[in-house]
């Protein structure tokens, strides 16, 4: 029977989830919306739901490898480009940065990278007549890019300017750089799992870090690798499970884990035997934790509400505070983050943990433990905030934490006796497997 005249041309493979990362794409950069709410819930892309696995991993890994080398990518499309970018057209920008970070940086044959960018801008009505722009530019890109790419690999384009200038203000340029080159890295998969890391690490092909996490290069739906849906582990960066571990044996013990959602933490003190109480502002996220929960097969008692004003009667044998913070430690699995905060963000943020330790401090019984962390590399978020909290409640000071309970990593102990990890911490052979978010943690006690 012969075609219908009237069909419908069959989508171009992949072209679909190129589009996607071109919407998602020019959502962080031109509408400050994190990857987190183009991806997940009720903000998530509409698009993905006809996605197959495969092409939405791709979009995925496309998306995060450009903004992961955004720095990078403007130049090379600066030299490449007369006139620069062209500012009239969002969808143009888009796939000249698809193209080329495909052309640069992933397996993809460079023809197909040309032809699909190509076919992306001519099927945008603003941006048709910059189809031989683009095709004449990626061309160029192909040949030219990697000699370009050599000329400033010693640089370190791919963090914004106000956030290295206060990385080596305050850990020193080496180790600055070294920040910079680990989060430019596309990161492992983390997970905590219940028992046994070492067979999980078989199942999952990876390695097992002397902290006990399990790290494995798996790619793909998370929610397909064996055990995900029977409630054997969860995704947690390994840095991420180090604050939980700091009240030592939590058998029998209540804390309140503030700010809790997504809830990673909250399942470890769970595991441990402790009678768990989680708090956070947030329906959506708690569903979420609840969702987690229900699939770990643990228990929580879940309180809805700011945890600051939380009128509870207090007495709680433990406090958790995972402060809400700019994130910066997290770039290198969140590269959005790099572009949607401004240093300006910082004080506002400050003032809110601020609150969250003075309330914890009235929450905690007298010898209580209070653990404070934040995912931040900044200052303001970690050190100096404990700091100001111990130089204004003499009921509080610190416990030391000791290099054994950190599978003896003493790099990640700062001289006060508090955790401090980076990015380049954890080297590894293959840098994919090396590697740790930025995170801080003290540990203090009421008496």
């Amino acid at each position: 029977m012969p075609p219908s005249r009237f069909a419908v041309p069959a989508e171009v493979p992949g072209l679909a989830a190129r589009r996607i990362a071109a919407d998602i794409l020019d959502g962080v950069l031109h509408k400050h919306r994190t990857l987190d709410d183009q991806l997940d819930g009720t903000g998530a892309h509409p698009g993905l739901k006809s996605l197959a696995d495969r092409d939405r991993a791709l979009m995925r890994r496309l998306v995060a490898t450009i903004l992961r080398r955004l720095g990078t990518l403007g130049h090379v499309l600066s030299r490449l480009l007369d006139r620069g970018i062209p500012t009239d057209a969002p969808r143009a920008q888009s796939a000249l940065l698809i193209g080329a970070a495909q052309i640069l940086w992933m397996d993809v044959p460079d023809h197909a990278a040309v032809d699909l960018s190509v076919r992306l801008v001519q099927s945008d009505r603003r941006a048709a007549k910059y189809a031989g722009l683009v095709n004449a530019v990626l061309r160029r890109c192909a040949r030219e890019g990697q000699p370009l790419i050599d000329e400033v690999k010693a640089q370190t384009l791919d963090i914004p300017p106000w956030l290295l200038a206060r990385w080596i203000a305050h850990y020193g340029e080496a180790t600055a750089r070294e920040m910079a080159l680990a989060i430019g890295h596309e990161p492992s998969l983390d997970i905590t799992v219940k028992s046994d890391p070492s067979q999980w690490a078989t199942r999952l092909h990876g390695e097992t870090l002397s902290t006990g996490t399990v790290r494995t290069l798996l790619q793909g739906s998370v929610t397909m690798l064996p055990g995900f849906t029977e409630g054997h582990w969860w995704v947690q960066d390994a840095a991420a499970a180090l604050p939980a571990r700091l009240f030592g044996d939590v058998s029998g013990r209540t804390i309140v884990d503030l700010c809790a959602a997504p809830g990673g933490k909250t399942a470890q003190l769970a595991l441990g035997g402790a009678r768990v109480v989680a708090v956070d502002r947030s329906p959506a996220r708690m569903a979420r934790l609840r969702d987690n929960f229900t699939r770990l097969s643990l228990q929580a008692e879940t309180v809805v509400t700011d945890a600051a004003e939380w009128p509870s009667q207090g007495g709680f044998d433990g406090i958790l505070i995972d402060a809400p913070c700019t994130s910066t430690g997290t770039i290198r699995r969140h590269p959005d983050v790099a572009w949607l905060r401004q240093e300006t963000d910082i004080a506002a943020l400050t003032a809110l943990q601020k609150r969250l330790l003075q309330k914890a401090v009235t929450l905690l019984k007298p010898g209580g433990t209070l653990v404070y962390c934040t995912c931040s590399l900044e200052p303001e978020e970690g050190e100096q905030a404990v700091a100001a909290l111990l130089a204004t409640e003499p009921s509080v000071r610190r416990a030391p934490i000791e290099a054994g309970e950190v599978a003896g990593l003493t790099d990640i102990i700062t001289p006060d006796g508090d955790l401090r990890t980076l990015p380049c911490h954890l080297p590894h052979a293959d840098p994919r497997l090396g590697g740790l978010d930025g995170f801080y943690a003290a540990r203090l006690v009421k008496s």
